[in-house]
């Protein structure tokens, strides 16, 4: 019995004292979250650059850059509210270097939320062009969401908005 008293009582200190001693243990690190933060910011630069890539390459009219670029099931919706899908993309490759041969594209102020094997992607698009001798830029907010498959990163849903001069955006 006085065993079994002893026992309970020991017990019971450590039970008292457990809790105070964890509390002056201290603060360990989350490994975890550090590790989820640096493949974040991987993921981030990796579609940011990915991002910028294939828009020095868009006036080239590649048809292998679209294709690499966009998933098969795309839902692209333009600046103009259509939606198209990624075999009208590829169609569209040689009229919009016809209709405007001397532009180039390039981006700024990017967002990107990765979750995993998904990621969304926001941006400033800015398109620097030629009509008639005349110099004209235009800016759109892009967004895209990003799925990758078989080890890599393809655009799923790409969403195009026309947006105001540099000037006008807050």
């Amino acid at each position: 019995m006085k065993f079994m008293k002893r026992r309970n009582l020991r017990l019971f200190a450590v039970a008292a004292v457990l809790p105070f001693m964890a509390s002056n243990l201290p603060a360990q690190p989350d490994r975890f979250a550090a590790k989820a933060n640096v493949a974040e910011a991987a993921i981030s630069q990796q579609l940011t650059e990915m991002v910028r890539d294939f828009l020095a390459a868009v006036p080239r009219g590649d048809r292998q850059t679209f294709d690499t670029f966009f998933a098969d099931d795309v839902i692209y919706t333009r600046s103009a509210g259509v939606t198209v899908d990624k075999n009208e993309i590829l169609k569209n490759i040689g009229v919009r270097a016809t209709n405007e041969p001397n532009a180039t594209y390039e981006a700024d102020d990017f967002t990107v939320h990765p979750y995993g094997n998904m990621a969304i992607v926001n941006f400033r698009l800015i398109q620097h062009n030629e009509q008639g001798g005349k110099k004209e830029t235009n800016y759109f907010r892009n967004t895209g969401t990003f799925l990758k498959r078989n080890g890599k990163w393809q655009a799923v849903a790409w969403q195009a908005t026309k947006a105001p001069p540099s000037s006008e955006q807050k």
